[in-house]
Parts: structure tokens; C-alpha cells; sequence
């Protein structure tokens, strides 16, 4: 049956200076395990004479016939056969080429044989057919060699099969009888780093350290980088002490990869220490290297020792990167001057550093020194991009010059540059918070003239422009256009809704939104549970705020300062302090440290207006011994409760106290105390006060007027009757 089916053979050499009999006679060597050297380097494959002899190649393998191949090859070895392979012949024809040899009487195939035919088999990715001749190998005892089972390996790298080839590794020693050495491991960790499984990279390693095979250098090297990986810096770090007692000296490849990992999550001092090493060991960091260290120290605002870094790394010409980072550094600090002295260092500026120094000085308000930066940029032959624009644009606006950015707008377009959805987001942003929402809606046509869609952020700028200014049914409209036309809403989308629905009272709506964005896969965070928790308190509904509460803790959304003050106060309200006192305890023990005296000063309030002045004497005790000092909010409350409650003479001493703790009495300050003394018919004492604190700054307004008016008026009004009775 075979000899009935010819087969073709698909060659891309047109040319060769012998025929099929020659070449097979000619001793020639292959690169084999054994050590044949590849064919294609014998002469009498690469005739540079262009004979014809090409034709008779042709007639023997295009296409050809076992019965002429026997006439013409009396008998075919097994080194002829691998020089066959050789041959950019395809799979099927190597095959059956494999098949028939098999069939000559006293022929065996040797392991070179299986070597180049799973070589080829592998790169055409028939690794059912290298699973078949493994089992051939082994059924005709044939000692498996580790070459072998390693280009098979690497066939299954290229096809991304890494979990096949630590298949294969693990099965080299049980079923093969190979054993495998560090070459076998070093290739299947290189094949899981490759294939994205850096996971899987410590267990062999492992495996490998537990069969007593001795890592190499290059072993290490991969390791790390697969720990690096997966964040198990720590563990790389320690493989770097572990090496020594493999006999490995760490090389430039082993320090540069922690060096990057630890750069990359902020641990500085560790990556300086490493530099240092690598400098001792003889190792030569590359510009890369460096970089990382420079980008870390200046990503910690230690701009000073990432500039000194530079300077004192001899032989190394720091490039674009180096001074990009260096310069945002400074920016970022606020010492933009320093970062254009270092521009001036740079031997070819681009305008991606140019933008960094425009950027510095537009985030410092200085728009005069921003555009000569760009006229610099200029005339040095860089042509100001998008982003130089954008970031200039953005200044124009943050200054207010509305006028002034929509004109450079026309400029750029004029230069050939035109804007994009970031920069018409801009000018939506900053018209939205100006509250010029028409001019917003101009620019929003013109953008849509021309084939630009807003994105999210353009959505949600007049979205909550919108919902601040009450028009809640516009944004409620703009929120449907934005989901019809493809644009996910995100959190900013929906706090800005449920804000404006609780705005207008519209609680049941906002309700709905916030279970809605629930199923729209938006996570509620803390700000949109504040929104309705505070709107819940502002009706009374007391209990409904608590739900959302508990619904925060269920979800793992910390409350806040402003959740917690909220809930206090509610409480407060209420005359429930003890509620208030217990959800102020909560909220520090959650560590959640009042920034101000809000909290504390809601407390004393409440406890003064329960007329519970003791206890909030005892909570301005405990106030000052948490280490938060009050402020006049603070004792205006309890100067207020104490004058409510009769105490005067008390709420005058803290009203000293004033002066000594370095507070300035206020206008509520003064009102209080001039309002207790006319109460008590102490108009003397009143007017003693208010020149006092005229003398001192204290300039009576229209409730200081109101209160002596009303009193001496009242005052004089009772003598009138004394008088008249009499």
C-alpha cells in the first residue's frame, strides 16, 4: 500500500549542486545532540555557482516515488535519514520517510533519528505525534537523552504550553528514566515565566532544591523576577542571601531585578543599599537601573539625593528618562526653577520634557513662565503637542481667563494641532464650576461637530453642574444619553445624582439610584452613603439612616469623620448624648481621628443644651487630655449653656480664659455674655463689656444693636410705669 502513494516533499531551496545520491554519499555533519553539524552549511548545499543540477533534486523529491527513490538509494542509514530531516522537508513527508526507513531489513532507528524528527515535529506543533514516538523510544530501549526532552520543552514554551512542559519535567526521572539536570529546570522556569505563570515558578524551584540538583546563577536570576512578579519581594530579597551556599555570586541581572521590584513599592533605602552592593561586587548597573533608584528616591520627594545620585555615578550619561523623572520631581516639590536649570543640562530637549517643566508651572499658577517655556520650546525646533496645549489650556482656566484659553484653542488649531475630548473636557469642567453652563453647552456643540463624544468625566462635570443648580431632571436625562451612547457611569456619575435627588427631596428616587448602581456593577463608597445618611438625619428618620449605616458595615465601606459627626449630632438633636457619646467612642476606636473640633464641639453643645452643663465641663477635660485643643466654637457652646443655665459668673471665667488660651472672642462670644448681663438688669456690666471688646477689635453687629436695644428700651419702659404708678 505504501509503495502505491507518492508524497510530496516542500523545498524552498530551488538550487543544489548535487543529487539526492551525491548528497547522501558525501559525509557531511548535522547539528545533532551527537554533534553533526546542520547540513545546510555543507558545500554541497550551497553551490554559489547556480549550476542546473537543481532539476534533478527536483525529479527525485518533487514529488517522487518510493520505487525510484529505492533505485536510486540502494539502502538509507540512519545518518543519511538525519540528513534527510535536515531538509526543509513538511511533516507528512518526514513521516512516511521516518516509516519506510523503519521497514529496511536490519535497520533501527537511532536516538539522532528521533532527535531531528521530534525537532521538527515540535515546531509544527504535533506534540500528540512527539507523544507517540516518546513511547516508541521507550518500547525499543533506546536511552533517552536530557537534549531531547529539552527541545521538546521549548516547543511547548512557543506554543504556550508551560503547564505540558513541567508535565514533561516531572516525567523525565518516573517514566523516561532520564534524569534531569539543572539545564531541564532552568528551561520549564523560563517557559513559566514566559507562558505568564510566575505562580507555579517558586513550587518547581523547589522541586528542583529537594532532588538535590544545585541551582545556577541564571536559576536565581528567574526566580526572582517570577517573585517580583507576584509581589513576594521578601522572598526574592532572601534568595539573595540563599545563593551563597549554592556557590552563585549574584550578577548584574540578579541586583538589577530587585532593585526594580523594590523601586517599584517604595522602598528606597533598600534599593541605595543594593546599588551600593552591586558597585562592590564589580557589577556595572545599567542606565535602566539607575533610573529605577532615581524614579524611587523621587517618588519620596528625595529629589536632592536622586540629583546627587547622578552626579556621582561616573562613566553613566543620564538620558531623557533620567532628567523627566529628576525635573518632575522638582516640579512636584514646587522648585520648578531648579527643574529648568536641569533642562538646561540636557544636551537634546524633547517636548515631552518641556511639557514636564510647562506642567510644573501652570500647577503654580504661573502662566507668564509656562508659555515662555513653550516659546523656548519653540525655537529649539520642538513643536508644542497636545499635551503642552492641554496643560497651558487648563492654567488659562484655573486663573479664570475663560476668554484668553478658548483663544489659544484657536491658535493651536491654526499651528495644525487640534484639540481633543481632553482638552473640550477642561473647558466643560471649568465652566460647569464657574456656573456657566451655557457656555458649557457651546462648547459641547462644537466638540460634537466635530466627531467627538464626551466621556465620562465630560458627563459627570455637567452632570453635577446640573444637580447643583438644582436641575435635577436635565441631569437625570443627560444620565440616560450618557448609557445609550456607550459611556459607563461611574461612582462620580451616581453621587452626584443621588446628591441632587436628596437636594429636592426626591428620597425615594435617590433610593432607587443607589440600588440600581449597585446592579450596574458601580460600588457605593462612602461618599454616596453620606449623601443619603445625612439626608435621612435631616427629615428625622433616624432609623433609615442607621439601615444605611449597618448597610456600610455588610460591605466593608468605612465611615468617616462626616458620617460619624453626622450621626452625633442626630443624636444630639434628640437630647440621646449618650448615643452621641457612644458613636464618638466608635469612631475613635476605629481610628478615625477628628481633624478638627467638630466632634467635640457637637458634644459639649448637646450637653449644654440638655442643660447638662457639668458633663460637658467634664468632656472639655477630656477633650484637652486627648491632646485636641478648643476653639471659640467650643466655648461659645459653653458659654451659652452656662449663661442659659444662670451660671454667669462661670461662663465669665472661661470668657478669660479666652485670652490666656490665645482665642479672640467672636461676635457670638460678646452677644451672649451682653445679653446674660442686660437679662440679669446689669446694663452697667453690658456696657463695661462691649466697650471692652470694641477696645480689643470687636466690632458689634446688628444682634449686638438688637439686644441693647431691646433691653435699655424695656428697662426705660418699666421706670416710665415706676414713675406713673407713683
Amino acid at each position: 500500500m505504501f509503495l502505491n502513494c507518492p508524497f510530496t516533499v516542500m523545498l524552498k531551496i530551488p538550487k543544489f549542486a548535487k543529487n539526492l545520491q551525491s548528497f547522501l554519499e558525501i559525509p557531511a555533519f548535522a547539528v545533532f545532540p551527537t554533534g553533526f553539524n546542520r547540513f545546510c552549511n555543507d558545500t554541497a548545499f550551497n553551490d554559489k555557482n547556480g549550476s542546473d543540477s537543481g532539476t534533478e533534486w527536483e525529479r527525485l523529491l518533487k514529488p517522487f516515488d518510493l520505487p525510484e527513490l529505492r533505485a536510486s538509494l540502494v539502502r538509507i542509514t540512519p545518518y543519511q535519514l538525519c540528513r534527510l530531516f535536515a531538509l526543509p522537508l513538511d511533516v507528512p513527508t518526514s513521516m512516511e520517510l521516518f516509516q519506510w526507513a523503519g521497514t529496511q531489513k536490519g535497520y533501527c532507528h537511532v536516538f539522532d533519528v528521533y532527535y531531528m524528527l521530534i525537532d521538527k515535529l515540535g515546531a509544527a506543533g504535533e506534540f500528540k505525534t512527539i507523544d507517540s514516538l516518546l513511547m516508541q523510544m521507550k518500547q525499543e530501549g533506546i536511552v533517552f537523552r536530557e537534549s531531547l526532552f529539552i527541545v521538546i520543552m521549548k516547543h511547548y514554551g512557543r506554543a504556550l504550553f508551560p503547564g505540558k512542559a513541567t508535565r514533561l519535567l516531572f516525567d523525565m526521572r518516573g517514566v523516561y528514566s532520564c534524569e534531569p539536570t539543572f539545564r531541564s529546570y532552568n528551561v520549564v522556569l523560563d517557559v513559566l515565566l514566559a507562558g505568564n505563570c510566575p505562580k507555579v515558578v517558586p513550587n518547581v524551584f523547589y522541586d528542583m532544591l529537594s532532588k538535590g540538583i544545585s541551582p545556577t546563577i541564571y536559576t536565581y536570576g528567574v526566580v526572582m523576577k517570577a517573585l517580583c512578579l507576584v509581589n513576594e519581594v521578601d522572598s526574592a530579597y532572601a534568595l539573595l542571601r540563599d545563593m551563597m551556599k549554592h556557590g552563585c555570586v549574584p550578577n548584574a541581572v540578579v541586583y538589577q531585578t530587585l532593585i526594580h521590584a523594590l523601586s517599584k513599592i517604595g522602598r528606597v533605602d533598600e534599593t541605595l543599599k543594593l546599588l551600593e552592593a552591586m558597585l562592590f561586587m564589580g557589577c556595572i548597573p545599567d542606565m535602566d537601573t539607575l533610573n529605577d533608584v532615581i524614579h524611587g528616591l523621587c517618588k519620596m520627594l528625595r529629589i536632592h539625593e536622586a540629583a546627587n545620585l547622578v552626579d556621582r555615578m561616573q562613566g553613566f550619561t543620564p538620558n531623557s528618562f533620567t532628567y523627566g523623572v529628576l525635573m518632575h520631581g522638582f516640579c512636584r516639590m514646587g522648585k520648578v526653577d531648579e527643574a529648568r536649570v536641569l533642562l538646561n543640562r540636557v544636551p537634546e530637549p524633547n517636548v515631552l520634557l518641556f511639557n514636564t517643566l510647562i506642567n510644573g508651572y501652570v500647577s503654580r499658577g504661573q502662566l507668564d513662565e509656562a508659555k515662555a517655556v513653550m516659546h523656548e520650546s519653540i525655537s529649539m525646533g520642538c513643536v508644542p503637542d497636545i499635551f503642552t496645549y492641554n496643560a497651558l489650556i487648563l492654567g488659562l482656566c484655573k486663573k479664570g481667563y475663560m476668554v484668553s484659553a478658548l483663544e489659544l484653542i484657536d491658535e493651536m488649531q491654526i499651528k495644525g494641532c487640534e484639540p481633543n475630548v481632553i482638552t473640550y473636557t477642561i473647558l466643560i469642567d471649568w465652566f460647569c464650576k464657574k456656573g456657566r453652563l451655557e457656555e458649557a453647552w457651546n462648547v459641547l456643540d462644537e466638540m460634537t461637530a466635530k466627531g467627538l463624544a464626551l466621556n465620562t468625566v465630560g458627563y459627570n462635570c455637567l452632570i453635577s453642574a446640573l444637580c447643583k443648580g438644582g436641575k435635577v431632571l436635565d441631569a437625570l436625562n443627560m444620565f440616560g444619553d450618557m448609557s445609550s451612547k456607550g459611556c459607563k457611569p461611574d461612582i462620580f456619575t451616581f453621587n452626584s445624582l443621588i446628591y441632587g435627588l436628596c437636594k429636592v427631596d426626591k428620597f425615594e428616587k435617590a433610593l432607587e439610584l443607589y440600588q440600581g448602581m449597585l446592579l450596574e456593577g458601580v460600588i457605593a463608597n462612602t461618599v454616596t452613603y453620606n449623601t443619603l445618611i445625612h439626608a435621612f438625619l435631616k427629615r428625622g428618620e433616624i432609623q433609615e439612616a442607621l439601615k444605611l449605616v449597618r448597610d456600610m458595615f455588610f460591605r466593608g465601606c468605612p465611615l468617616d469623620e462626616i458620617t460619624y459627626n453626622g450621626l452625633i449630632k442626630a443624636s444630639c438633636r434628640t437630647g440621646n448624648i449618650e448615643q452621641g457619646l457612644a458613636w464618638f467612642e466608635q469612631m475613635m476606636s476605629k481610628g478615625v481621628n477628628p481633624s478638627n473640633n467638630i466632634s467635640f464641639n457637637i458634644l459639649i453643645n448637646g450637653f449644654c443644651r440638655t442643660g447638662n452643663v457639668q458633663g460637658a465641663l467634664q468632656f472639655l477635660r477630656n477633650m484637652k487630655y486627648r491632646g485636641l485643643k478648643p476653639d471659640i466654637v467650643t466655648y461659645n457652646s459653653l458659654i451659652n449653656g452656662l449663661c442659659k443655665m444662670g451660671h454667669g459668673q462661670e461662663a465669665l471665667k472661661h470668657f478669660d480664659k479666652l485670652h490666656v488660651e490665645g482665642i479672640c472672642p467672636d461676635s457670638i462670644t460678646y452677644n451672649t455674655l451682653i445679653s446674660w448681663y442686660c437679662k440679669e438688669g446689669m446694663f452697667d456690666d453690658a456696657y463695661l463689656l462691649l466697650n471692652r471688646g470694641v477696645n480689643s477689635g470687636f466690632i458689634p453687629n446688628d444682634v449686638t444693636w438688637y439686644i441693647l436695644a431691646r433691653n435699655f428700651t424695656k428697662d426705660r419702659d418699666q421706670e416710665f410705669w415706676t414713675l406713673f404708678e407713683e
